[in-house]
């Protein structure tokens, strides 16, 4: 069983490569990845929203070579991404066409924030 460090980059590169892949999920499956009718590119918001998470996500790649020397980063993720799916879940709760991110992203981030809080926790790095 791999020891704590190495589940923790895994996790990181793993979380990493699908912040980079959020315009894709959104084509895919787009009641459950993006809050706007049409292509993914077509709104101007989600499309900042792709270019952030796909920044966050190749600086969590890059920094799971050393999880501990980039811990605010990594805390930043959690908290970030449980402030981002809260958000979420209480508008998809005021709007019925929006309630597929209930079962999408907003459980995606929830993910996120268990899963990387968890090893760093483990790790003894607290927030």
């Amino acid at each position: 069983m791999p020891d704590n460090n190495r589940l923790l980059s895994m996790a990181m590169i793993a979380f990493g490569a699908i912040f980079c892949l959020i315009y894709p999920l959104a084509v895919i499956w787009p009641s459950g990845w993006a809050w706007h009718e049409g292509s993914p590119a077509a709104n101007n918001y989600y499309m900042m929203i792709v270019g952030v998470y796909a920044t966050l996500g190749v600086c969590l790649i890059r920094a799971a070579r050393n999880p501990a020397a980039n811990a605010s980063l990594i805390w930043f993720t959690v908290w970030s991404s449980l402030v981002h799916a809260g958000i979420m879940a209480f508008q998809s709760l005021q709007h019925e066409m929006h309630q597929g991110h209930l079962l999408g992203d907003v459980p995606a981030l929830v993910l996120v924030a268990v899963v990387l809080g968890y090893l760093m926790k483990r790790q003894g790095a607290v927030a």
